[in-house]
């Protein structure tokens, strides 16, 4: 049976994305889970894994084309076997590669609708709705090219470009279309999830004891040396698994509780942040995470982390102690149920016995939602965090 290659969903709100190129020929043979294609988004470039094993066939896209999420962009069929006719792909011109070439075929919506037998109304998202809305597009005149015949805001930001309404927002993905997403998102999750906080301080001088000690094994066994981060993400992971209220998520209405723990780091990249996952970080050792954040850095410094390195994240890490920053509140990445801001380690006059002292001091705050925790349970799993941090040892 043939399978189809679509264009996969790879962010949060995300309607199209962009080929950037095919990892494999039509008509070569590819096996499952084999990287077939690389797409980019507005942060990264990733690669797309075979959704099957067979031959590549029905190639309609090519390199530089903008496609809707969802769209079919070729098949895997077996030999012998003929790839599906599908009735509402572009013509062949389409194959030029523009962002045009996906914009000049589909039927109008409403021919769409009525030829699969759904009402005739538009069918477009809340995003393309307020985008029509704010640039005075008339929704009756255009072809949508989602999936069914839906407008995107691609579509919206097009029709507007061509009457002259947002010359200024129609632009191949730059540093401004990151922030402007990265704006949304974070605007978004401020405003709909009710944020609490709680800040820690602590003794970092086991913190720094571990880490140089630890270090040069790592460096040695893994080929990477171990991070403050590093320690962080393993301590953090072990404070979950006893407070496991925090490694929940909030899903349409309720709670989900997590099995997994899967710790997400954000990290900067150019135009915005994003924040790869190291998967099941409670069951690894403090070397296979600093060899794991290491990867997972570098691809993302590089533009080329994969749907799996972004997907599945159950709480969150912020470090900017490395910034010099002594500290600072998080917004939460839905539907997580929290996130750890960090700040530098530096060093204070403290009170030790009763006398002053100089230690060095790290400030963490957690940001948590209220609808899944309260301040009890998450001053319970600071303390917890703390006095893992402030008593490790090798």
């Amino acid at each position: 049976m043939a399978i189809s290659v679509v264009m996969p969903a790879l962010e949060m709100a995300q309607e199209t994305g962009k080929l950037v190129s095919w990892l494999k020929k039509e008509g070569q043979s590819v096996s499952k889970g084999e990287p077939l294609l690389e797409i980019e988004t507005d942060k990264a470039v990733m690669e797309i894994e075979s959704p099957g094993s067979g031959i590549l066939a029905a190639v309609t896209a090519t390199p530089g084309m903008e496609i809707a999420v969802g769209r079919t962009i070729a098949w895997i069929v077996q030999p012998g076997e003929a790839p599906p006719i599908l009735l509402d792909q572009p013509a062949p011109a389409a194959r030029r590669g523009t962002a045009e070439s996906v914009r000049h075929e589909p039927a109008p919506v409403a021919q769409v609708a009525a030829a699969q037998g759904l009402a005739s109304e538009v069918r477009l998202s809340p995003k393309a709705r307020r985008l029509a809305k704010e640039h005075g597009v008339d929704l009756s005149m255009l072809h949508g090219t989602g999936p069914g015949g839906e407008i995107l805001a691609a579509d919206i930001l097009a029709a507007a470009a061509a009457q002259g309404s947002a010359s200024a927002l129609v632009q191949s993905p730059s540093s401004n279309a990151v922030s402007k997403l990265m704006a949304e998102r974070t605007a978004q999750s401020w405003t709909t999830v009710p944020h609490f906080f709680v800040t820690r301080e602590l003794d970092a001088s086991a913190l720094n004891q571990v880490r140089l000690a630890t270090a040069p094994q790592t460096e040695k066994s893994q080929g990477v040396r171990v991070t403050h981060t590093d320690l962080l993400v393993y301590h953090t992971a072990r404070a979950l698994a006893q407070h496991p209220q925090l490694n929940a998520s909030w899903v349409d209405g309720s709670v989900r509780h997590n099995s997994a723990i899967n710790v997400a780091i954000a990290v900067a990249v150019e135009g915005g942040v994003v924040a790869p996952v190291i998967h099941d970080a409670g069951k690894l050792s403090i070397g296979e995470i600093a060899s794991r954040r290491k990867e997972l850095a570098d691809r993302a410094r590089s533009g080329r982390l994969r749907p799996a390195d972004i997907a599945g994240g159950t709480f969150t890490i912020s470090n900017l102690g490395m910034l010099e920053v002594d500290s600072f509140t998080a917004i939460i990445t839905p539907p997580q149920a929290a996130i750890l801001a960090v700040g530098r380690i530096s060093d204070r006059v403290v009170v030790v016995d009763g006398k002053p002292a100089v230690r060095p001091m790290m400030t963490m705050t957690l940001s948590s939602d209220h609808r899944l925790l309260d301040g009890a349970v998450a001053a319970q799993f600071m303390k917890t965090l703390t006095n893992q941090l402030s008593h490790m040892q090798l």
